[in-house]
């Protein structure tokens, strides 16, 4: 197998090395491709371009496979540890016992705000849209840590990671809470990571919130789940952001930007959209579909197919699994949860559907599970930004530890007018 692609251009004969990654991924490198032949690829989208190598995701998208660190993702179903996972994705391995026990504890410990800090969510009126508020308030973090701008060492990297990964879930919880007037629940430091959060969203002074084990096990496994994805848009955006060296926050709080976006972040919450307009609309299931099957009729199916999987996507396996077992549990009796499972039920037998490989994924489950939990569909990026936080420090981090790490700048296609003369005002038409 050749490790080299010729290329010819003009006449003239030019050799790209190839590269080849751990799952036997091959690549082109044309990063001398502009200064050798003059000439740059224009891939709109960037859909055939490999930014990095990274060591910290492995996608499939034809076979259906997602594996972190090497690890597939199957292996955290049984007992969903969404912090474990974060340390694994940060750090490059499973956390031993020790490891575990000490950055366990530095997110408890750094679980509260400033008490000044809350003062910044009274500019925000209270109809202000959470991923907004999210996003300012971790760059306003920044401003109460400044010292971690420069981070010196394994030792203040690991600080600052926990710092974010445990602030985010205070940070979201009292944008929730305040966008309904209720008060700031201070968190519980009995509880672990998934428990706190919920508390802090749902406990009252006097009535604290206790959830069922089918529901902390749900929201960790969601968690996990979109803690990481490759080069998506946001991991795209933390990277391009740090690479101009903006510290750690900054760069996060770009990745909640760009998560914010309904063709990213807000599919799951298109699910729910689409569910209540079925049910105002007083459509059945199968009406439904027969709509989205004709192409005319201007009716999308959200929450089925996927741009990288072209089979089931594994994700979506797991969260069916742990959804059934949910509700189940809980009782739900939500007529959205029933035009749901009608929705699948039929799509996976409909021939059109299965020619297409339009299968159920991730956001079509998890939207549901997070409204079974009680999570508003206005929270659901909110959500998606904690689970994918660990993944954006991860990126990050491999990228400002590499030494030939440059400032991210993407060429263009100039297709605009050619060389023109500038007319004075009293002469234009």
């Amino acid at each position: 197998m050749s490790d080299q692609a010729e290329l010819t251009v003009d006449g003239k004969n030019y050799t790209l090395p190839i590269v080849t990654g751990t799952e036997g991924e091959r690549a082109i490198d044309i990063a001398r491709l502009r200064s050798e032949t003059g000439l740059t690829a224009l891939d709109p989208a960037f859909g055939n371009t490999a930014s990095c190598e990274s060591k910290i995701t492995y996608i499939d998208g034809d076979k259906g496979i997602l594996r972190y660190r090497g690890i597939p993702l199957e292996a955290f179903a049984e007992h969903p540890n969404f912090v474990e996972v974060a340390w694994l994705l940060i750090f490059g391995h499973l956390p031993n016992l020790t490891e575990y026990e000490s950055f366990s504890k530095e997110l408890t410990e750094n679980a509260n705000l400033d008490e000044d800090m809350k003062h910044h969510f009274a500019g925000f009126p209270r109809s202000a849209p959470p991923m907004a508020i999210l996003s300012a308030m971790i760059s306003t973090l920044s401003c109460f840590h400044p010292h971690l701008f420069e981070l010196d060492g394994a030792d203040q990297f690991e600080k600052a990671a926990a710092r974010l990964i445990s602030k985010i879930r205070t940070l979201a919880a009292y944008t929730y809470r305040r966008s309904r007037g209720l008060p700031y629940i201070y968190p519980d430091p009995k509880l672990p990571y998934v428990s706190n959060f919920l508390h802090m969203m749902f406990s009252e002074v006097y009535g604290p919130y206790l959830p069922e084990p089918e529901v902390r096990s749900a929201l960790n496994l969601v968690l996990i789940l979109h803690a990481d994805h490759e080069q998506n848009c946001s991991t795209s955006t933390v990277r391009m952001v740090g690479s101009s060296q903006a510290n750690l926050f900054a760069s996060c709080a770009a990745g909640v930007s760009a998560l914010w976006g309904p063709l990213h972040g807000g599919a799951n919450v298109k699910v729910i959209e689409m569910l209540e307009s079925i049910h105002r609309g007083k459509q059945t299931a199968r009406e439904y579909i027969d709509a989205a099957k004709d192409k005319s009729s201007g009716v999308k199916l959200m929450g089925f197919g996927h741009r990288i999987y072209k089979n089931f996507d594994p994700r979506a396996t797991m969260l069916r699994e742990v959804s059934e077992k949910l509700f189940a549990r809980l009782g739900v009796d939500d007529p959205l949860l029933e035009i749901a499972r009608n929705l699948e039920e039929i799509a996976l037998s409909d021939d059109y559907f299965l020619e297409r490989k339009l299968y159920p994924n991730v956001d079509f489950y998890s939207g549901i599970i997070l409204r079974a939990i009680g999570i508003p569909t206005n929270m659901f990026t909110v959500l998606f930004a904690i689970g994918r936080l660990p993944g954006w420090i991860s990126h990050w981090h491999e990228q400002n530890s590499d030494p030939a790490m440059r400032i991210s700048r993407p060429r263009q296609i100039y297709t605009g007018n050619p060389l023109s003369n500038y007319v004075p005002m009293e002469d234009r038409i």
